[in-house]
């Protein structure tokens, strides 16, 4: 089994920072991407960003410039820099990642974290 461990949510005043880790465990072959969704109370999940395991990102529109996406593959674990949050920032945060594993191929989910900004 593979599992995903999300943390660094939490409350915050628009204007500031988080940071949300997340850590895949378990049988795992290879990653070939590790994502971040959200999903706001009403609204359908977005993808907030993606990194490949070359490095490559894509992100949101809604988050270009304030959100950094990176990750650590030898730890299997990849961080979403969140600054310069606005209060329509505040979602359930989840980690995803796609590769393959002892049990085939992966497409796993955290448990996600909150994030709340104030205004």
């Amino acid at each position: 089994q593979v599992q995903l461990v999300e943390s660094g949510g939490g409350l915050v005043q628009a204007g500031g920072s988080l940071r949300l880790s997340c850590v895949a465990s378990g049988r795992i072959f290879s990653i070939s991407a590790m994502n971040w969704y959200r999903r706001a109370p009403g609204k359908q999940r977005e993808l907030v960003a993606r990194i490949t395991s070359g490095g490559s990102t894509n992100y949101a529109d809604s988050v270009k410039g304030r959100f950094t996406i990176s990750r650590d593959n030898a730890k299997n674990t990849v961080y979403l820099q969140m600054d310069s949050l606005k209060p329509e920032d505040t979602a359930a945060y989840y980690c995803n990642v796609q590769g393959w594993g002892g049990t085939g191929y992966l497409n796993n989910w955290g448990q996600g974290t909150q994030v709340t900004v104030s205004s």
